[in-house]
């Protein structure tokens, strides 16, 4: 079939919207119909070319739709279905699922590639032209067609607009703070970045029992989000909150710092081991550029200090474990959803969301598709 999707052809370049065709599912894919699709940092990553993906490249990894589609051999979805894509694919038979690792699952290697699980081909394509589609998915596109793996059954009464969301960023943020960084009831948490991400840091540690969550954000009208979404304290620079934050813990600092900043550089983890307690843990989970390998820390610290560096990636739960018990808590009112999204966008406005991202003034943007997309 012929459908649209926005399509990254140079580093640096715009996205541009361009009719593509759309395979059919082979054995084990499942084609949807997205409702709505989130416009997360690391999208802009492939045009920085800071993440190095193969181009000509679709866009995309947070969607949610209906299965329209359903090729043989699939079970764990029907035609009808609502379901939300996850950015990691969870094969269930590796040695990382094996283990309880979905979020690890190998078929991860496979994310920058464009290969499909099910035979290494490609379901997408422009007068011929093989397009990647970003972590298997390319969710800049109303229709998508994909591996059963990268898609979780969600309750057909869960709005799917806003589940969109739970493919990546919420479910990254809050157990970036939960599952990884372990708060506790009565811990203090720093988290550093509040976009779409770091946000949910923010409600996962407050719905965990933080006694203090204290967020960071150069950005004025996102650390008062952050104030109305769980966060005790606010302060524009991981310096600023320093002096404070020694006060507020009578020198303790804190037990879980989560690095979530949108383009993250190596000179950012000092200063967050700086808000760290002893034995405390940083958890990094912001994404910076492959080609940078250079951190500065204190080693001595480190060591002396019994400091821990964590990296985290989807929060550090497989999405067929996570994306379920965050709508558990979203129906109990301790995740919200609707109140992360700022701006919605038709896909023709993508390149105006990214320039309002990077201009600080969404949470998140969210791309929703019409009648008139389909």
């Amino acid at each position: 079939m012929k459908t649209k999707a926005a399509v990254l052809r140079g580093v640096n370049e715009d996205w541009k919207i361009e009719t593509v065709d759309l395979a059919d599912p082979a054995p084990g894919e499942v084609q949807v119909r997205l409702a709505a699709s989130g416009m997360c940092h690391s999208d802009h990553h492939l045009r920085t070319g800071a993440s190095p993906a193969p181009l000509p490249i679709i866009g995309g990894h947070e969607g949610a739709g209906v299965v329209t589609k359903v090729g043989a051999g699939v079970t764990t979805v029907t035609e009808g279905d609502h379901v939300v894509t996850a950015f990691i694919p969870a094969c269930g038979s590796c040695g990382p699922c094996s283990r309880g690792l979905q979020n690890l699952c190998d078929e991860g290697a496979r994310l920058l590639t464009g290969k499909a699980i099910s035979d290494d081909g490609y379901r997408v394509t422009a007068n011929g032209e093989p397009l990647i589609q970003m972590c298997l998915l390319g969710t800049f596109s109303p229709y998508i067609t994909v591996n059963h793996a990268s898609v979780v059954k969600i309750d057909e009464d869960i709005p799917l607009d806003v589940a969109a969301l739970l493919g990546c960023g919420i479910a990254t943020g809050w157990g970036s703070a939960t599952a990884i960084g372990g708060t506790s009831v009565g811990d203090t948490v720093v988290v550093v970045g509040c976009g779409g991400v770091g946000i949910n840091s923010v409600q996962g540690a407050a719905a965990a029992g933080a006694r203090f969550v204290v967020a960071v954000d150069p950005v004025e009208f996102k650390r008062d989000k952050a104030l109305e979404l769980g966060a005790t304290h606010a302060y524009a620079s991981m310096e600023d909150a320093l002096e404070p934050l020694r006060e507020l813990t009578w020198g303790l600092m804190a037990d879980v710092t989560v690095v979530a900043v949108g383009d993250i550089e190596g000179d950012m983890i000092q200063p967050a081991l700086n808000l760290t307690a002893k034995a405390g843990q940083v958890v990094v989970t912001g994404m910076g550029d492959a080609q940078k390998s250079e951190v500065t820390l204190s080693l001595f610290e480190l060591t002396l200090l019994q400091k821990r560096l964590q990296g985290a990636i989807f929060g550090g739960i497989g999405p067929r474990t996570q994306i379920p018990a965050l709508l558990r808590h979203y129906r109990s009112g301790a995740l919200k959803l609707n109140e992360l999204v700022t701006q919605t966008y038709r896909l023709e406005d993508i390149n105006q969301g990214y320039d309002d991202m990077l201009a600080g003034r969404n949470l998140r943007g969210l791309i929703k598709y019409t009648d008139a997309d389909y």
